[in-house]
């Protein structure tokens, strides 16, 4: 079986890639120890193309398109030519891609598309409070016409992006997970008392404003509080940083208190896990949101969002402390209450290791994706 996967955002040696572009090195890793043949096609940041393996996957690095109009016709042209000259070498079984990915593929190809729901457009247009954009929603709905199966990576993903569609699919739920063999509990390193951690694209959505207006409220019950802020930056339309938002919304007095480290490599990210005290995802919304699982699955303290799929993943009070994402107070709050009782919070950490080994257990995970992937041939 060979299966290629579209995305842009598979991690580099020095870069991680998002959480999209980590699942889809987790499981093409796990894919490739099962026999099967693994291929990644995106666009990026790159002068020409690109050939690298990784762990025996073969992944291709296309240019982003110069062009000034029509980007996305000339990236769909080059994209299809690259799925056929792989196709011609070794035949292709499955292409799987995002919620956008198929909108100009042809209905008929030699190969099955299928959709794995990560959450599109109008998933996180509609919960967010947004009108959907026409063009994006055009795309969407072409692309869910010409798939030929669906993975929703929750239930929650997966029935609201049907009724924001209006759409009647039938759709397969697969939780994401993650290498239990690298995100796993870290008793050896050293823990730093009061530090928080946040993981994740600095952006709005993900709460992280209010996050960090929240530091000002921990600090008064907590002087020593330390927040760290990993991830890329997220650029608004007319391109400024919202890296450089976000500073403007630090108060002088606080800050030496948070750090906005900025991205860092995948592998470095248990480490980081490790050595806080709470990991804190305060998301305006999520699909089924990686990062939270690695810090669950390493037994840490977690303060997350009370959202959409938060409770196909955390059972609250018993795993880990559910906030409200728009209240600054509600996160500082929470965030008190684990620093002020450690022992309880320990409990649900704990707990949330448990939990994830049993309903999250990689090999399970992959295990569904492969007979789901017989399932469509």
């Amino acid at each position: 079986m060979h299966i290629c996967f579209l995305t842009h955002e598979f991690p580099t040696k020095n870069l991680n890639g998002g959480g999209i572009g980590s699942f889809v090195k987790f499981l093409g890793e796990k894919l490739v120890e099962n026999d099967i043949v693994v291929s990644v096609i995106g666009f990026y940041n790159v002068p020409s193309e690109q050939l690298e393996s990784v762990d025996g996957i073969s992944v291709y690095r296309l240019p982003r398109s110069r062009w000034k109009f029509a980007r996305f016709y000339d990236n769909t042209k080059r994209l299809l030519k690259k799925i056929d000259e792989i196709n011609e070498i070794n035949t292709i079984d499955i292409v799987e891609g995002s919620e956008l990915n198929f909108a100009f593929f042809s209905k008929k190809t030699p190969y099955k598309k299928i959709i794995r729901l990560h959450g599109g457009h109008h998933f996180f247009a509609k919960e967010l409070g947004k009108k959907p954009a026409l063009w994006r929603g055009y795309q969407e709905k072409a692309s869910f016409s010409r798939a030929d199966g669906f993975i929703a990576v929750s239930n929650y993903v997966g029935t609201q992006t049907k009724k924001y569609l209006n759409l009647n699919f039938k759709f397969t739920t697969i939780y994401n997970s993650v290498d239990f063999t690298k995100f796993k509990r870290n008793t050896s390193t050293k823990l730093k008392k009061n530090t928080l951690l946040f993981v994740g694209t600095i952006c709005e959505k993900k709460g992280v404003r209010q996050l960090v207006q929240a530091i000002p409220m921990i600090k008064k019950q907590f002087p020593d509080v330390v927040l760290n802020i990993i991830g890329r930056d997220w650029k608004f339309l007319d391109g400024s940083s919202y890296i450089e938002y976000l500073k403007s919304f630090v108060l002088q007095e606080d800050k030496e208190s948070i750090h906005i480290i900025g991205p860092k490599p995948h592998s470095e990210i248990p480490l980081y896990i490790a050595e806080a005290d709470v990991c804190v995802y305060p998301s305006h919304m999520e699909a089924m949101p990686i990062a939270w699982i690695e810090a669950l699955v390493m037994g840490k303290k977690v303060v997350a969002s009370r959202i959409g799929p938060a409770l196909e993943l955390i059972k609250d009070k018993e795993t880990a402390l559910l906030v409200d994402p728009y209240s600054s107070e509600d996160i500082a709050n929470k965030i008190i209450e684990v620093l002020s009782n450690a022992k309880e919070a320990q409990i649900r950490a704990d707990n949330s290791s448990k939990d994830m080994l049993l309903r999250f257990n990689p090999e399970e995970i992959v295990f569904q994706n492969i007979n789901f992937y017989k399932s469509m041939l």
